[in-house]
């Protein structure tokens, strides 16, 4: 999978500018508040219909203009493909694949993208929503039916959510809380499921580049960690015994639900735990051994959507090179050649990567390719 061409018309700070980047390494470079990074959220966009870094889509649109668009052509098995995003402020966004419109969920796994930014490399001791969140885009972009099981639930989840803060408030009884128990237990089980499945293939692969990034001196491990469940004690492959599992505890939790007007038991609460040499990472290890331990996590995703999907996805590296030292940049650069992933890196200097790679300078969200 490769990107071909990108095209941003009031993009965030970009007027109008198109790219044709390299198959190999991408780097560009420049100075802060250049656009380096709404280059490589544009992408993410693209893939996702969603950025990190804002909350609502007007916000991705030029401050003086009305309206933006997000143009990404690339290739996936030799054939060419494109997604488009029109953005407006009055009106909702649209979305097109080859020039056809298509809704959001249809979206997903079309481009698949894997992206790392410094904030990632503190996942380890961030907030729990933060892992959860990886973890869905990784498998949605894998996996379509998963993310259709995704909005299924978290729309139960919010209706449910709703009736209990009525039954609180007294304006409504609590029959019509056992239809959406039922219909929770069933959409958290798939959901749990698909998660533990992918969380041991992740362990798996991210152990043995963390391995070879640490010169064979350091295990690690990651574990799916469901909220008010003992991974150790069901079966995943039973869907059905964990969603009558999961029945009854929404039943057993009802009264203390009712008072906190939340639901408090899912997959919405569920974490990873990250184990260095058996030793839980985010307490034990040193901030070297973190940062390896999300760069090795970062690079398991490459391959873990080679291996779902059949192509390597691309890879956006948002100024994370300053943040690695001289031993895991050179590490990196020679996995992501070897693989010939396409990547693209921002950097504020390029002299300290030293590889071989197409070059852009952005200055004032204007891109030129040297």
């Amino acid at each position: 999978m490769h990107v071909k061409k990108i095209f941003l018309a009031d993009y965030r700070n970009y007027i109008e500018q198109t790219i044709a980047p390299s198959d190999g390494l991408n780097i560009f470079v420049g100075e802060n508040a250049q656009g380096k990074t709404n280059l490589i959220e544009s992408m993410e966009y693209a893939a996702l219909g969603r950025s990190q870094r804002a909350s609502k889509d007007v916000e991705l649109i030029r401050w003086d203009q009305s309206s933006a668009t997000v143009r990404i052509v690339f290739e996936k098995f030799d054939v060419e493909h494109s997604i488009a995003f029109e953005l407006n402020r009055q009106k909702p966004r649209r979305l097109f694949f080859n020039d056809a419109p298509i809704k959001m969920r249809e979206l997903i796994g079309k481009l698949n993208v894997v992206y790392f930014s410094p904030e990632d490399l503190f996942m380890i001791k961030g907030a729990p929503s933060n892992r959860r969140r990886f973890l869905d885009a990784e498998i949605s972009q894998a996996s379509p039916a998963y993310f259709a099981d995704l909005l299924t639930y978290n729309k139960i989840l919010a209706q449910r959510n709703s009736l209990l803060k009525k039954i609180r408030e007294g304006s409504t009884r609590t029959t019509g809380l056992a239809l959406w128990n039922e219909q929770l237990a069933g959409a958290a089980a798939r959901i749990v499921v698909k998660r533990l499945e992918v969380v041991k293939k992740l362990s798996a692969i991210a152990g043995k580049i963390q391995s070879a990034l640490s010169s064979a001196e350091e295990s690690l491990s990651i574990h799916y960690a469901p909220k008010g469940l003992d991974e150790a004690k069901f079966d995943s492959g039973l869907t059905s015994t964990l969603a009558a599992r999961y029945h009854n505890m929404l039943n057993n939790c009802a009264d203390l639900d009712v008072a906190r007007g939340s639901t408090s038991i899912g997959p919405h609460l569920d974490d990873l735990n990250f184990l260095i040499d058996g030793r839980e990472l985010r307490l034990f290890g040193s901030q070297g051994q973190q940062r390896t331990a999300v760069l090795s996590l970062k690079l398991s995703e490459l391959e873990f959507l080679n291996e779902e999907t059949g192509t390597y996805p691309v890879l956006l590296l948002d100024d994370v090179m300053s943040e690695l030292d001289s031993a895991r940049r050179r590490r990196l650069i020679d996995f992501l050649r070897q693989k010939h992933i396409q990547t693209f890196i921002t950097a504020v200097e390029i002299d300290a990567l030293d590889c071989p790679a197409a070059v852009f300078d952005v200055d004032h969200a204007v891109i030129i390719e040297r």
